[in-house]
């Protein structure tokens, strides 16, 4: 009787160790810290998935704001986000960090610090990289001494400045790092709309930014659904800049392209009749893409008002696209204007997609025989320009 009340002591004992065993094996990563001035505030603590963000755990804080999340370590480098409201931290793990941030609320987003991942600490740094390149392109925006035309080569200006210096500070420097991929994904927000800084779909450079940090990954994490994804942004890129490269050399369906080499547009103006960019051969035509409820859109429209009164007697035309999701917004909007409005219906943006518009307002010229000559970017005198296809 006592040997077996013995063993099965014995078995009870060894069993706990066997559980406490593998409890400390199992590979975790933490992130605790602080947050001051957020007391009551519900903090989340989220994995930023290729599907969008998912929360992982959540916390109410107290007066003192700390907090602490522990979960499984990913096989792979994997991003999560701590979050009140919409201020963010965005968080990388490789595998096992003990991660500390401190910051306060309602400024978490831009002043925090952070210990424990040179990861962690690059991508804050990429951070507020990125809000100094939007502080620059609002100013530009807003400054009355730029005129359109001057407004979107010194935006893309910036761009390329930002891109450099993270492509060679950053990507290149270690593409198999997590904060080289997340800068792959940083974006600004040009004209009311978010656009990618590194665009795959339009820059045959970006796509070879793409393919590197893809590479690498292939090479430090491979089969990893990141890297995949990588790999399909890259020849998703390729293919599409051979489609535009097809267009341009005026070799894609005749169905999509007219007779002239530019590609058609037939969208409805306000009262519903279908007007095509083709039929206005025979004059000079600024192609406008354009969102209403942008900003600075009363600028842009008295500045286009003023160019349609100087040339429209002389043969120009404006032939412009709203990508404005409200129809009956656009339709108050464009009631009073003497030149063609037309609206890519329910924000589909095909004829946007189809001129490989990445930011708006944008603008082409086209000449009096339907063939498109330049966009906004390449040009530096527009007046000049009109002038000289007139």
């Amino acid at each position: 009787m006592n040997i077996r009340h013995l063993n099965v002591r014995h078995l009870l004992v060894l069993a706990l160790a066997v559980l406490s065993f593998a409890s400390c094996t199992q590979k975790k990563f933490h992130v605790s810290g602080t947050i001051a001035d957020a007391k009551d505030s519900l903090l989340y603590f989220e994995n930023m998935g290729l599907n969008g963000p998912v929360t992982v755990d959540s916390v109410k804080l107290g007066a003192d704001g700390s907090f602490s999340f522990d979960e499984k370590a990913p096989k792979n480098p994997e991003f999560y986000r701590l979050r009140i409201a919409d201020q963010l931290i965005n968080v990388a793990i490789d595998s096992t960090e003990d991660v500390k941030i401190k910051a306060s609320y309602p400024t978490m987003s831009y002043k925090y610090d952070v210990q424990g991942s040179e990861e962690c600490s690059k991508i804050k740094e990429l951070t507020l990289m990125q809000m100094n390149l939007q502080n620059q392109i609002n100013a530009i925006a807003n400054n009355p001494n730029i005129s359109y035309d001057q407004e979107g080569p010194q935006v893309q200006a910036v761009l390329n400045n930002y891109k450099n210096k993270v492509k060679t500070d950053y990507i290149f420097k270690a593409p198999m790092k997590a904060y080289s991929y997340f800068a792959l994904f940083q974006t600004v927000v040009i004209g009311g709309r978010p656009v990618n800084i590194f665009d795959a779909h339009s820059s045959k450079a970006d796509v070879q930014v793409y393919a590197a940090v893809a590479t690498s990954w292939d090479t430090y994490y491979p089969k990893s659904e990141r890297g995949e994804n990588l790999h399909n942004i890259a020849l998703a890129g390729m293919r599409d800049l051979r489609i535009v490269q097809a267009q341009q050399a005026q070799s894609i369906p005749a169905d999509k392209v007219s007779a002239s080499g530019i590609i058609d547009i037939a969208l409805p103006d306000r009262e519903g009749n279908v007007q095509k960019l083709s039929s206005l051969k025979g004059k000079v035509v600024l192609l406008d893409f354009h969102v209403y409820a942008s900003k600075n859109s009363t600028q842009r429209i008295m500045w286009l008002r003023d160019l349609y009164n100087k040339y429209h007697a002389q043969g120009l035309e404006i032939y412009q696209v709203s990508l404005d999701p409200d129809e009956h917004f656009w339709k108050e909007q464009v009631a009073a204007l003497p030149w063609i409005c037309v609206r890519d219906e329910d924000g589909s943006a095909q004829a946007a997609s189809a001129y490989n518009v990445q930011q708006v307002p944008t603008f082409f010229l086209i000449d009096k025989n339907n063939v498109l000559q330049k966009r906004d970017v390449q040009i530096k005198n527009l007046d000049a320009e009109i002038k000289a296809l007139l």
